[in-house]
């Protein structure tokens, strides 16, 4: 499978749509809107920018890619859907990034939630299933033929009978005449030859040498814009802060400097190679505002945050039956409070952005899980409308959540206006830890009441913490918009949503308030307190955090019970099969019980983005240091694409969430962040890598959410297996031995 860059996206619940002849080809394309016009068509040899695929009377089966890729693999496994149903080995589809379209939005445009499969997999083996048919339908008239006679095959139809045969792209153009079948008939599973076995993945080689094109890349390689320069931007050293002035005459005189101007993020130090920005970054005298959240650190957050549960009452997540009626009339209740950190998404690519504004458009190149959002806060800071803004997607080092908001590339494109040429703004590593919009910090407090049968009758789970949506609305109503409605409104209304949706933000409680339990009372309240962090979306969202606060509680109620973990969850999951069976599956393949000499084992059970996941950690705790030896992982995420990068997924997850467990947390002094590289934010390192194991449970079931599920589990499964070696219950992470 070849990839080529060719610009902007689509997105999901489609509706099959059109087929039509562009220079000689067939267009299966898609319409999320339910209209039932053509797209409009590119000139001879184009593809139509609302297609997912197109047959080219050169015989090439072109797939445009509407999801970002960055690591997770959709680059392979999407194109495999389509490739299945016309029997074509997917190696042989070149892939295309797709470009912004009103027709692939539904309602935005964007990589994230763990959907790309989910949400692809039926409209995408629709979109084959009926290129095949209409191939097949074009073959038939050819040759007189019965439809049912013929079969795809290698690229070419083939009829059983005499032995002819025609390349897709011989018939391309007359199938692109044939109607449109409503229903194409989907391969069955039986007849599967791709979907279910480990493709190997399109971007290896290119990833492996170095010849991948990732957003820090653009301009190189022989990919050159005219004149373009590379730019540093001097930020506040505290959020909010604002810029009072800057002495650049010394930075000026570093070879190479074009120039040094004020932009809305600060100061931008714009030359001829990042190395001289960056030099001359240095010699810049900026002078700041206090800002409004001078004096504020960690210790402080977290004391208003312990204030909010002492003297706040919040919203009810959920409230089933009465807790407060079963605490008065527990044999026993038991409490425990948990603190989560803030933490950054420290992407291996820092971010970056290539804006150039020239011929009256904005042409961006970024790597970025949000193309129709960067299209939205690129046009306003461009000045243009946001039919004349293209973005060009690109590979990127990593996501998270973090390339979800487009701060970066609005600077960039304010940066290139104002120096009137082509202008690459790279974030160096400092930069992105100190500037990121991070992971909250929260504080929860759990209470459980039992009777004197050991039976929980109760759960309370009270937390504290701001709301990411809330802060977030604004960006992603400017791609909501209609492009007529003028920026200023969209930024009123988005503060207006802001406001509403702060107090129902679901991503604060999900993980806590979908508590799986047979609990007959259980109440889950939220606190809103935002202390002026900017916080955002990070793996798994909220489902990091309220899976180590709910399955460490949970352990901590089977403790007091007098049961084993893994019996206690058997036993209160019954209504839920797939918990069980993952359960069941990684306690069998992890030799529950049973650990090796010196381990101690956990188990956590996470249900997340529609998958359900079991971990069973082995870990051994000498000399206070906390070491990881196996993770055993069960996955029921429905029907398995491709395993090896469904493993992938897993194993990635897996050390993610180490990382978060045991290593790494950013914490606030007087208003800034204190981390600034990976010498004070720690990341797992290899040598400290367990073996992971991971299982599927076989599922007839249509595919779930795969990127981020694998995370939730490991950290309490270790901190319970930590708990089992030493008797100590760690309710704080990273997870740290008194």
């Amino acid at each position: 499978m070849s990839t080529e860059q060719l610009g902007p996206a689509l997105t999901r619940r489609t509706l099959l749509k059109t087929s039509a002849v562009a220079g000689g080809g067939l267009i299966v394309g898609v319409n999320l809107t339910g209209c039932a016009s053509a797209p409009t068509l590119g000139a001879e040899g184009d593809l139509s920018p609302d297609a997912w695929l197109q047959i080219t009377p050169d015989d090439r089966v072109i797939f445009q890619l509407d999801k970002t890729e960055m690591g997770q693999g959709v680059i392979t496994s999407l194109p495999t859907l389509v490739g299945e149903e016309l029997n074509l080995d997917p190696a042989r589809i070149h892939v295309h990034l797709a470009p912004v379209h009103p027709r692939f939005q539904d309602p935005i445009q964007i990589t994230g939630g763990s959907t790309s499969i989910a949400n692809r997999y039926q409209p995408l083996r629709q979109t084959g299933a009926a290129a095949r048919d209409m191939l097949i339908g074009a073959a038939a008239e050819r040759w007189s033929v019965p439809a049912s006679d013929l079969e795809l095959e290698d690229g070419a139809v083939h009829h059983r009978g005499s032995g002819r045969s025609a390349r897709f792209g011989e018939l391309a153009e007359a199938a692109a005449r044939q109607s449109i079948p409503k229903n194409p008939t989907l391969k069955p599973a039986s007849e599967f030859r791709w979907i279910g076995q480990s493709v190997p993945r399109t971007d290896r080689v290119t990833k492996s040498t170095g010849q991948a094109a990732f957003g820090i890349d653009v301009g190189m390689n022989g990919q050159q814009l005219p004149n373009l320069a590379t730019a540093v931007v001097i930020r506040a050293p505290r959020f909010g802060a604002e810029l009072q002035g800057f002495d650049a005459q010394e930075a000026r005189k570093v070879p190479g400097v074009i120039d040094v101007i004020a932009v809305s993020s600060g100061v931008a130090v714009i030359a001829k190679g990042y190395w001289p920005a960056r030099q001359a970054a240095g010699k810049v005298d900026a002078r700041w505002s206090e800002g409004p959240l001078k004096g504020l650190d960690s210790a402080s957050i977290e004391a208003a945050q312990r204030r909010a549960l002492d003297e706040q009452k919040g919203r009810n997540a959920r409230n089933d039956g009465n807790f407060a009626r079963a605490a008065e009339q527990a044999h026993r209740v038991i409490d425990a409070e948990y603190v989560i950190p803030h933490l950054a998404h420290a992407t291996m690519e820092p971010m970056n952005c290539t804006a150039w504004l020239h011929d009256g458009i904005c042409d961006v190149w970024v790597p970025t899980q949000g193309p129709d959002i960067v299209q939205a806060v690129a046009a306003e800071a461009a000045k243009l409308p946001r039919n004349k803004v293209h973005v060009h997607s690109t590979l990127m080092g990593g996501g998270f959540g973090r390339r979800g908001i487009p701060d970066y590339a609005a600077e960039a494109v304010e940066v290139a206006r104002l120096a009137g040429r082509p202008v690459k703004v790279v974030w160096s590593r400092e930069d992105d830890m100190r500037h990121d919009f991070y992971r909250p910090a929260t504080c929860n407090r759990l209470r459980a009441a039992l009777d004197d049968n050991g039976t929980v009758t109760g759960w309370e789970h009270r937390l504290v913490g701001p709301s990411i949506i809330g802060t977030l609305v604004p960006d992603f109503l400017g791609a909501l918009m209609p492009t007529w409605v003028p920026g200023g409104v969209t930024n009123v209304l988005g503060r207006a949503g802001g406001a509403v949706i702060r107090g129902r933000d679901s991503s604060s409680t999900e993980g806590a308030a979908d508590l799986p339990y047979a609990i007959d009372h259980v109440r889950v309240e939220s606190i809103l307190h935002d202390p002026g962090v900017p916080i955002g979306f990070w793996r798994s969202v909220g489902h990091s955090q309220n899976a180590f606060v709910v399955e460490s509680f949970v352990d901590e109620v089977a403790h007091a019970a007098g049961a084993d973990p893994l019996a206690f969850r058997l036993e209160r999951l019954a209504g839920h099969p797939r918990h069980l069976a993952t359960l069941k599956l990684a306690a069998d393949k992890a030799n529950w019980g049973h650990p090796a000499e010196g381990r101690s084992q956990g188990v956590a059970v996470h249900e997340s983005f529609g998958s359900v996941v079991t971990e069973i950690a082995e870990v051994s705790v000498e000399n206070g240091r906390i070491r990881v030896h196996r993770v055993v992982c069960a996955i029921d995420c429905g029907l398995v694409i491709n395993p090896d990068i469904v493993r992938a997924q897993m194993e990635g997850s897996i050390v993610f969430g180490l990382t978060a467990a045991l290593k790494s947390k950013v914490t606030l002094k007087d208003g800034g962040i204190r981390q600034s590289n990976f010498h004070d934010y720690d990341l797992l390192r290899m040598d400290e890598t367990p073996v992971i194991d991971v299982y599927f449970v076989n599922q007839d079931a249509p595919p779930s959410g795969v990127g981020e599920p694998g995370l939730p589990p490991i950290a309490p499964a270790v901190a319970n297996a930590v708990f089992a070696a030493t008797g100590q219950r760690l309710r704080t992470m990273p997870l740290r031995l008194a």
